[in-house]
């Protein structure tokens, strides 16, 4: 009987030994967070991010929520164009700030539009005829110019009314501006959602 006490006073020692020795090692992480000072106390402050609930949508048929997923779907795909168009646009224009010779900054705009045409050309025959015009009102959004502005300024009239021609045989056009309060509210909304991770 003895030696069974032994045996769990040893074993209980042993245990205590090493919690001790990684209570030891344990190194604590201090976090320090700022502070005000409100009636007296002193509290931390911690900034949070939004949280954003929302009722998934309601539909009145069954068309008009196939209308509502293909229209998130267009979004989906067609929004990452628009978006990579503004930092070329961006990019463009800053590097054009950089070139002083009026023919060198010729030079430079047809090879972006080269480039371009050769980057973007497989993308764009993938688009759905829809998918096309979303994109004509999303590159508007992101960039503040209809797509027939943004050619006019970088490449001339001359191209701006040839694209623009060339988009209307089709029922397009590029001078198709986004509204964000009215025709395209659905649209500004599913941006909001996916902006969040939420679509």
């Amino acid at each position: 009987m003895r030696q069974f006490y032994c045996a769990i006073l040893y074993l209980t020692l042993s245990l205590w030994c090493s919690c001790n020795a990684q209570a030891q090692n344990y190194k604590r992480k201090q976090v320090i967070l700022p502070v005000e000072v409100y009636e007296g106390d002193t509290i931390p402050v911690v900034h949070l991010p939004n949280v954003y609930i929302y009722q998934p949508p309601k539909f009145r048929n069954q068309r008009q929520e196939r209308y509502y997923w293909r229209t998130v779907r267009d979004v989906k795909k067609t929004l990452p164009i628009a978006r990579e168009v503004r930092s070329i646009i961006i990019e463009t224009y800053e590097y054009l700030l950089t070139i002083p010779d009026e023919k060198e900054r010729e030079a430079h705009l047809v090879a972006v539009e080269k480039g371009m045409l050769k980057q973007y050309t497989p993308q764009m025959k993938k688009l759905t005829f829809n998918q096309g015009k979303m994109l004509i009102k999303l590159v508007d959004r992101e960039c503040d110019q209809t797509g027939y502005e943004l050619i006019k300024v970088f490449m001339g009239s001359f191209k701006a009314n040839f694209y623009q021609t060339f988009a209307a045989i089709f029922g397009a056009s590029l001078k198709k501006e986004y509204d964000p309060e009215l025709e395209d509210a659905e649209i500004e909304e599913i941006i909001f959602w996916i902006d969040r991770g939420a679509l």
